[in-house]
């Protein structure tokens, strides 16, 4: 099942809410225009300047069309890795191989002017691999620490289910408070963070499920799906043209950290109603009270649902969170936090299906 989010954030996924702001990529009437064009001069005044908030999402719109040139189909997930990055979360790309999850981050990491590693996940990995280990240097007769990969901007955590638990733990640290420690000392990670882990649903052999505590530190969990039959049209037609994944030629840098930060703040300050926010918890409350779930969403998966919603709001230019905002992010944030009845499973029922019930069955504040 492909993930609700919109291709385009600025639009909204329903009709019910329509988005007020106009589409960033559509151009806007001059109201500065002459009499002759069908304006009078008593309503002649300058144009508005652009808020640095519209600059902000001018750019960050720019960041998904640049993404979009390397990563044909997968607009939903640009979209989500632009909202976790904004709420300050991370994210768990789902997918079979093949599908461009790695082409994925590797281009909105160069669209952002960010530093990111690789770091691939396999059953020896250690611990220290991962976050950085003390190293004896001969010349000084001290141990000095030298940093693992997870010191970048974004990290790639490439087949995160492959590694045993006790790596898997390293990141736990990482993902919620953004430092490492090690021999007792605590050291930052850069800012912005982002840990963007890929997995396999189908091939299990060999495999390390995450744990309850690991899979709630990630914000969203998208699902990158094959693309339809236009797009991987269009993947072919690319390659064929001599597009290079390796070297993503042409994916220009069109943000960088400071202005992350400036947008991060400004998506947090978005405004949120009582109604809202009463809304949030009775569908939180739903999914402990659903008969096919056996361990429904906690306080914490309501708080990042609301960072997300937040985030996305922002992003499609609104002063407040709506419940069509809730709405849209509900599934990618909460379908990996949630359990299943044993028996529900084995009759084919899926997470998503609960959720989109449990969206279906709560009313909606006016």
């Amino acid at each position: 099942m492909t993930d609700p989010i919109p291709a385009d954030p600025t639009r909204p996924s329903s009709e019910e809410h329509p988005d007020p702001a106009r589409s960033l990529s559509e151009e806007r009437p001059d109201p500065t225009r002459s009499p002759r064009e069908g304006r009078s001069d008593a309503t002649k005044r300058p144009a508005p300047a652009a808020s640095p908030d519209d600059a902000l999402r001018t750019a960050l719109h720019q960041v998904r069309l640049e993404v979009g040139r390397a990563v044909i189909g997968q607009d939903g997930a640009i979209s989500g890795l632009l909202i976790a990055l904004l709420a300050g979360g991370h994210v768990l790309l789902e997918g079979v191989p093949g599908v461009a999850k790695t082409l994925l981050v590797r281009a909105f990491s160069r669209a952002l002017s960010l530093d990111t590693k690789r770091v691939q996940f396999t059953p020896d990995l250690m611990p220290g691999d991962v976050s950085g280990s003390l190293v004896y240097d001969a010349r000084t007769a001290e141990f000095e620490f030298r940093e693992g990969p997870i010191f970048t901007n974004i990290v790639l955590a490439d087949e995160i289910n492959r590694t045993p638990p006790k790596t898997q733990a390293a990141l736990l640290e990482a993902m919620e408070e953004h430092q490492v420690t090690a021999d007792g000392v605590t050291r930052d990670l850069p800012d912005p963070f982002l840990v963007a882990a890929t997995q396999n649903p189908i091939e299990h052999e060999g495999t390390y499920p995450l744990p309850e505590a690991q899979l709630d530190r990630f914000l969203l969990k998208l699902i990158v799906s094959v693309p339809d039959r236009d797009a991987e049209l269009r993947v072919l037609r690319q390659h064929a043209d001599g597009f290079d994944p390796h070297t993503l030629a042409g994916i220009e840098p069109v943000v960088d950290a400071a202005q992350l930060r400036a947008a991060r703040r400004a998506a947090a300050s978005i405004a949120v109603t009582d109604e809202v926010l009463g809304y949030l918890v009775d569908l939180a409350r739903a999914t402990r009270q659903s008969p096919s779930v056996q361990l429904g969403v906690s306080p914490r998966a309501a708080t990042a649902l609301l960072a997300a919603a937040k985030a996305w709001a922002w992003l499609s230019g609104y002063p407040a969170v709506t419940p069509d905002h809730i709405q849209t992010m509900l599934v990618p944030t909460w379908r990996h936090r949630i359990r299943l009845r044993p028996d529900a499973a084995l009759e084919g029922v899926s997470v998503d299906a609960v959720l989109t019930a449990v969206l279906q069955q709560t009313r909606v504040p006016m």
